[in-house]
């Protein structure tokens, strides 16, 4: 009990005065989410995907991560060059709660039978906090932050490259403008404690190799705040149209294990994450479920045009 009270005071602490941490969610299942993490992936694919995803993060651990996100995206280039998205997410950690919206473009170029998708994703990030502070004395410290809820603007930036063949390969970037939220404190003398977005960088690619009728799908992304940096790596033995299953590793967190279904159109799965961090002792792992469904539009018929002395 007390190591869990000492983490949920980490955490707080972490946020008191300026704000500075890592902002964007962990996901195992980063592959059908790409967008979130770099806009350049946009559209590429064909058809039109809703995706939507929960993740509890060190479960049974008070106030770590809870993440949920839904995105819809859709390859536009029947009507315009390029794919439109939007991603919608919350992420709670501890007292605090982050909402982004964030819009999508990507500009396909065509290289060869090769793309090369280039996104720019702009939205909005809103932050807010509504502690309840167990105070040692009948009066609060004035100095403790209460609850508040501000908003601030959020720029994205990514190359995604997808080959006719089997590879993928990604560079981006997710608050570029490292924008300040300014918090207003009104218990205390404080004018205002910035929330600073603090700009990350990541990488990832995969390759699916040929394993007899079926596939071995391979993933990796790394990401890093200039300060700290993680790489996942995972490995999936695809079923066909049944499903997957397959293995994670994230360096310095945890080890998981990857399941999913399809059916027709959706697919369904989970993950679950073994602690190794020194949470391990405290936290019951991690849980992430994922519904994804995409509609491809029909092929359009081809007009054929005879004269009427042909016919």
């Amino acid at each position: 009990m007390h190591k869990r009270i000492l983490v949920l005071s980490s955490l707080v602490l972490g946020f008191v005065s300026t704000f500075v941490a890592q902002q964007d969610p962990m996901q195992t299942h980063f592959i059908y989410n790409k967008m979130m993490f770099n806009p350049g992936a946009t559209g590429i694919d064909e058809g039109f995907c809703a995706t939507s995803g929960y993740r509890n993060q060190w479960d049974k651990v008070n106030g770590t991560p809870n993440t949920t996100f839904l995105n819809v995206e859709g390859n536009m280039s029947r009507w315009f060059p390029g794919g439109l998205g939007i991603n919608i997410c919350n992420d709670a950690i501890g007292f605090n709660r982050q909402n982004n919206v964030m819009l999508n473009y990507s500009y396909p170029l065509d290289l060869g039978g090769h793309t090369l998708g280039i996104g720019l994703g702009v939205g909005m990030i809103n932050f807010g906090m509504k502690p309840t502070w167990v105070a040692p004395q009948t009066l609060l410290d004035n100095s403790l932050p209460q609850g508040f809820s501000s908003n601030g603007l959020d720029v994205n930036f990514g190359l995604y490259f997808k080959s006719s063949g089997r590879f993928y390969a990604g560079l981006s970037g997710t608050h570029l403008n490292q924008g300040v939220i300014s918090v207003k404190n009104p218990t205390s003398n404080l004018t205002s404690s910035p929330y600073q977005l603090t700009r990350h960088l990541y990488a990832m690619g995969g390759y699916k190799f040929p394993a007899g009728k079926n596939e071995v799908d391979v993933q990796m992304m790394l990401r890093t705040d200039l300060v700290k940096y993680s790489v996942d790596i995972n490995a999936r033995y695809m079923l066909g149209n049944i499903g997957y299953a397959g293995l994670t590793y994230r360096t310095s967190d945890c080890i998981a294990a990857m399941f999913g279904v399809k059916w027709n159109a959706l697919i369904i799965g989970y993950s679950y994450d073994v602690t190794m961090n020194k949470l391990s002792s405290v936290s019951r792992g991690s849980h992430e479920i994922l519904l994804k469904y995409c509609y491809y539009l029909p092929v359009p018929p081809v007009a054929v045009t005879r004269h009427v002395r042909w016919l």
